[in-house]
C-alpha cells in the first residue's frame, strides 16, 4: 500500500485529479466501476491503467481495480495528459459561421462536437477549429479563448464567440444578467398535460452518478435553475416544445425534463434512450429502435440566440434550422401519429 502525499513531485504531473467520497449508502462495488460511473468518458482501460500504475487511492492508500468502494470511503484517482495550455492548439475544421463581424461571430455546431478540450476530448474540439481560423481570441474567465457560453457535446445548434477583449466582457456580462435569449427545441418522452410551464428547481450534481444533475431533496443545495417551455406539436407518445432558458446551467434542461417527468428523446445519460411510453408490441418497437438509430443522441437542438451587440448596441437575433438527424426523427413520428 501506498500513501498518498498531496505534495509528491509525480501529483504536479497528473493532471487530471478527482475526488469522491462514497455516500452512507454506497453498495459493495469494485472501484473501477464506481469510477466510471463517476467520471465523463473515462474508459475502464484507462481507470486500470490508473490503479496499475498505484494511482489509485481509498482513505489514503493505493489501491487495485477491484477493490471493493465502501459506504464513508474518500476514494481518489489521478490521471495523465499534457498540460491544458499544450491542448489549445488550431486545427483544420470546416465552422458554419452564420455571422461575423470584426467583433464577434455566431457559430451553429453540429452535433458530436466537443465545445473545447477536456478529459477525453483533448483534440477536435470547436475550441481548436476556433484557434486555428481566428488568432488572438480573447481568452474568458477559465482560459478558454473566444468562449462566452457552451453547449453538450451531442446537443446542436447556436454558440457566439468573442473576437475582442470588449466583447468577451460584455456578452459574458449579458449571460450573467440573463439578458441574452436562448431558446432550444427538445422531443421528450410522454404528454406534456399543460400548453406551456415553468420548471424552477435547483440543479446539483446528483450524489449516486456525478455525471448527471439532479434536483436535490434539499431546497438549500445546489443552483437556482428556471426552464420555461411550451408546446409546440404533439406526437402520441412524445411531445416537441420549445424551451427558453432563464438561466444556463450544466444540463439543465436535460435534467429539468427528467425531473418532470418527460426525459428527452434518446437520451442516454438521463434515461430517454428506452422506450418510456406506448405499448410494448413488435411493430412499435421496432419504429422506436428505429428512432433511435436514426437520432443516436439527445433530441435536443439550440434553436436560437438573442443578445445585444456589444459595440453597436442593437438587438441581434439569429435562428438555425434543425440539423438532419432531428428533422427525420421529427418526420418518422409525424407519419406514425398521422397513422394511428
Amino acid at each position: 500500500m501506498i500513501e498518498v502525499e498531496e505534495n509528491t513531485d509525480y501529483s504536479k504531473d497528473l493532471f487530471e485529479h478527482y475526488q469522491f467520497h462514497a455516500d452512507k449508502g454506497q453498495e459493495p462495488l469494485r472501484v473501477d466501476k464506481f469510477l466510471m460511473n463517476r467520471i465523463e468518458n473515462a474508459t475502464r482501460n484507462k481507470i486500470q491503467n490508473a490503479a496499475k500504475s498505484g494511482f489509485i487511492f481509498v482513505n489514503g492508500e493505493s489501491v487495485k481495480s477491484n477493490y471493493k468502494v465502501k459506504p464513508g470511503d474518500k476514494i481518489k484517482v489521478m490521471f495523465s495528459h499534457p498540460p491544458y495550455e499544450n491542448l489549445l492548439v488550431g486545427e483544420e475544421m470546416s465552422l458554419n459561421i452564420i455571422f461575423e463581424d470584426e467583433y464577434l461571430l455566431v457559430v451553429n455546431k453540429p452535433p458530436g462536437i466537443v465545445v473545447h478540450p477536456g478529459h477525453g476530448n483533448y483534440s477536435g474540439t470547436l475550441l481548436n477549429g476556433l484557434i486555428y481560423h481566428f488568432k488572438n481570441l480573447p481568452s474568458n474567465k477559465d482560459g478558454r479563448p473566444g468562449l462566452v457560453h457552451r453547449i453538450d457535446k451531442d446537443t446542436s445548434g447556436l454558440l457566439v464567440i468573442a473576437k475582442t477583449e470588449l466583447s468577451m466582457t460584455n456578452l459574458a456580462k449579458q449571460f450573467y444578467l440573463k439578458t441574452s435569449k436562448r431558446k432550444y427545441i427538445a422531443l421528450v418522452w410522454g404528454v406534456v398535460e399543460k400548453e406551456e410551464g415553468t420548471i424552477n428547481e435547483n440543479l446539483a450534481r446528483d450524489p449516486k452518478n456525478r455525471l448527471i444533475m439532479s434536483v436535490p431533496e434539499d431546497k438549500e443545495i445546489g443552483k437556482s435553475a428556471i426552464t420555461h417551455y411550451k408546446v409546440l406539436e404533439r406526437f402520441n407518445y412524445v411531445t416537441l416544445l420549445e424551451c427558453q432558458l432563464e438561466t444556463g446551467r450544466t444540463h439543465q434542461i436535460r435534467a429539468h425534463m427528467k425531473f418532470i417527468g418527460h426525459p428527452i428523446f434518446s437520451d442516454q445519460r438521463y434515461g430517454g434512450d428506452k422506450i418510456l411510453k406506448g405499448t410494448i408490441f413488435n411493430k412499435y418497437k421496432q419504429f422506436v429502435q428505429n428512432c433511435f438509430k436514426t437520432l443516436p443522441r439527445q433530441a435536443l437542438h439550440a434553436k436560437s440566440l438573442g443578445f445585444s451587440h456589444p459595440v453597436l448596441k442593437k438587438e441581434l437575433d439569429f435562428v438555425s434550422d434543425l440539423p438532419e438527424d432531428f428533422t427525420e426523427c421529427l418526420n418518422k413520428w409525424r407519419n406514425y401519429s398521422n397513422n394511428i
